[in-house]
């Protein structure tokens, strides 16, 4: 992950950190910034995001 700006503590909703945290070291090099920054705000994920996390990402419509 590269980061660009520093995450506002106080907008991460800690179950998705926990989440973060377990996902494979590979999958976790691959992320922007910007794309850690939406997950771990619970922001709307970028495409990019969601086709990098579609094996591990839930479809609550189901």
């Amino acid at each position: 992950m590269d980061h660009k700006a520093p995450l506002d503590k106080d907008k991460i909703i800690p179950e998705r950190m926990a989440v973060l945290k377990s996902l494979p070291v590979e999958l976790k090099q691959q992320l922007t910034g910007e794309e850690a920054q939406a997950f771990l705000y619970g922001d709307e994920l970028p495409p990019d995001l969601v086709e990098k996390l579609k094996d591990y990402l839930v479809d609550e419509d189901i």
